[in-house]
């Protein structure tokens, strides 16, 4: 949901997906001068319940506690873009926005504005889409349970594990325990081992659900002996088939993938209700402990027939375990590349399918970035194709994101560095969490932050594991790209892969649009504190507010990061 209000000497935007709600916040430059910041609050009738923060001003509070969060109104939000994380779907929120002025020791609130929203039910519409919370380093992390981890993984009512899935596993759960006796789902799955889903497909087949399931079940040649080898994933998920008794359940077909020139690295459900497939189930969420509760990740239920049906029609092909070519043969002309464009010209979903016989689809994507009238957001966990990579080295007169997993690679940094409205955060900087990675600098800031660690200690991706492309998602007519297929050639000729190509739909955009604002901004700041600390600067001063209206300066100073970033909800910023 899109609202907007004026009220004062202040003017709103607020984007209100799932579980996020953002507010974009314009002060008219007559009401600059001496502000403090803002105070905003949730809106319990004329009451008003503030919201708090963890930056304080040095004067009043000299030593913060790590465990102490302050309200808004006395240490005010020093920021024109906020967010409310702990938003609940499907409710209607009235957030007041109030200037503050005044001294630190005793601020003043001036005249502010009040604006209404309400978050997205994913359980209702076309489109049903949960994001994990995939930021196990944090600050809510290590508030709510001392970064320990959970009692039991396998367990979805573990506190830790509901947290940290946030809503994704018990959708998922939902979704396959709906399926009735007489009912059918289809199962597509690369990493297949988390206890939670395989017992649930148990026990739909135990009510008389007819259940298959294609899984990763290939070799891949060993260099050093020579020979081929089960992969892991195979592995892995032999062992929980068998530690589970899959293999051994009536109505329950186990279909081994294995003439795959890569991995076959789908995953999606698809429920069969009166012999029509009815929903997909899909998203980047492999069916691990890690996928549910470690790594970013998305879940995204289509409630449409035509496209469920697609998805059905694409599990039948590959339930007769063919190899790459005759795959790719299907996948062309059932996805045939030269009618993207018009089927992506109106409003509507279209499902995208891999292996391909060629990588034309990153020109494709190339084409949408470079098409961009706003701004793009982008995810990438194995970094970013050189065709796309050349896009983000073209200066635009708008900002534009990039959110990786790990640093960027030389050539990447080479293009950054002449792109000044292209911003990319990463992950893989966030604690010494496995062999050969960067470890997280010790810093002054453990004195005034909850320390973050990791309980996740191996593993291949820890945070940025989404595959997701946003073309101009705050207009009218977005375009969002979001599946399994990470953004590479590999991953279009080799991989058994799929896509939603999904256009016009404001809904779905602002949902993964507050969801990218969210971690890109909690891995940004990380990132910025990783920089600083490598420079030697005093990174105490990062718990202190402002005790001036010099913290508006990055907000109006020209081709600032922050002043660009103000123009994607306010194209006359700074001025009114």
């Amino acid at each position: 949901m899109r609202a907007r209000a004026t009220g004062g000497s202040i003017d709103l935007r607020a984007i209100a997906g799932s579980r996020v709600v953002l507010l974009a916040i314009a002060i008219a430059e007559e009401a600059r001068a001496g502000l403090l910041g803002f105070a905003i609050a949730r809106m319990n009738g004329s009451v008003p319940d503030w919201l708090e923060g963890r930056k304080v001003f040095r004067s009043v509070v000299p030593r913060p506690d790590p465990q102490d969060r302050f309200p808004s109104n006395l240490h005010p939000i020093q920021s024109l873009i906020w967010s409310d994380y702990e938003a609940k779907p499907g409710t209607t929120t009235r957030y007041r926005v109030q200037p503050v002025y005044g001294r630190p020791a005793a601020p003043v609130l001036g005249e502010g504005t009040e604006i209404t929203v309400t978050t997205e039910d994913p359980t209702t519409g076309t489109h049903g889409i949960w994001f994990n919370r995939g930021a196990i380093a944090s600050q809510a992390f290590s508030s709510h349970f001392q970064n320990r981890p959970p009692e039991d993984e396998d367990d979805p009512a573990d506190p830790e594990v509901r947290w940290l899935s946030r809503g994704a596993l018990d959708a998922t759960l939902a979704f396959i325990d709906r399926a009735q006796d007489g009912e059918a789902l289809r199962v597509a799955a690369y990493e297949f081992t988390y206890a939670p889903i395989l017992r649930a497909l148990k026990r739909a087949a135990r009510r008389g659900v007819d259940v298959r399931i294609v899984h990763e079940a290939g070799q891949d040649y060993d260099r050093d002996d020579k020979r081929l080898e089960d992969t892991s994933a195979t592995v892995a998920a032999r062992n929980a088939i068998a530690a589970l008794g899959l293999d051994r359940q009536a109505n329950l077909q186990l279909i081994p993938r294995t003439r795959r020139r890569k991995i076959p690295h789908n995953k999606f459900i698809v429920w069969i209700r009166a012999g029509a497939a009815r929903e997909v189930l899909t998203g980047s969420t492999n069916f691990t402990a890690s996928g549910f509760i470690g790594q970013t990740n998305v879940l995204h239920v289509v409630r449409e027939e035509g496209v469920a049906q697609a998805y059905l029609d694409y599990w039948t092909v590959l339930s007769h375990d063919p190899a790459t070519p005759t795959l790719s043969t299907w996948t062309q002309e059932r996805t045939p590349q030269d009618a993207l464009d018009a089927l992506t010209a109106v409003p509507g979903t279209t499902p995208f399918f891999s292996p391909r016989k060629n990588d034309a689809m990153l020109s494709w994507y190339a084409a949408r970035i470079a098409g961009a009238r706003e701004t793009v957001m982008f995810t990438a966990a194995f970094g970013v194709n050189k065709l796309l990579a050349a896009q983000f080295g073209i200066n635009r007169d708008f900002v534009r994101f990039l959110l990786l997993e790990d640093a960027p690679d030389r050539e990447l940094r080479d293009r950054l560095k002449g792109d000044p409205d292209v911003v990319a955060a990463y992950g893989a900087l966030l604690g010494a969490y496995a062999e050969g990675k960067k470890a997280f600098p010790a810093t002054s800031l453990d004195d005034w932050f909850l320390k973050e660690e990791l309980f996740r200690k191996q593993g291949h991706i820890f945070f940025i594991h989404t595959k997701f492309l946003l073309i101009d998602p705050l207009g009218d007519d977005p375009l969002v790209c979001t599946g399994s297929a990470n953004f590479s050639s590999s991953s279009l000729t080799g991989n058994d892969e799929n896509m939603l190509l999904i256009r016009g739909d404001t809904r779905v955009a602002d949902i993964y649009l507050t969801e990218f604002d969210r971690l890109f901004r909690h891995f940004y700041a990380r990132q910025t504190i990783d920089r600083l600390a490598e420079r030697g600067a005093p990174l105490a001063e990062a718990k202190f507010l402002d005790e001036t209206a010099g913290w508006l300066d990055a907000y109006v100073a020209p081709g600032r990061m922050k002043t660009n970033r103000q123009r994607l909800f306010f194209p006359a910023w700074p001025a009114r």
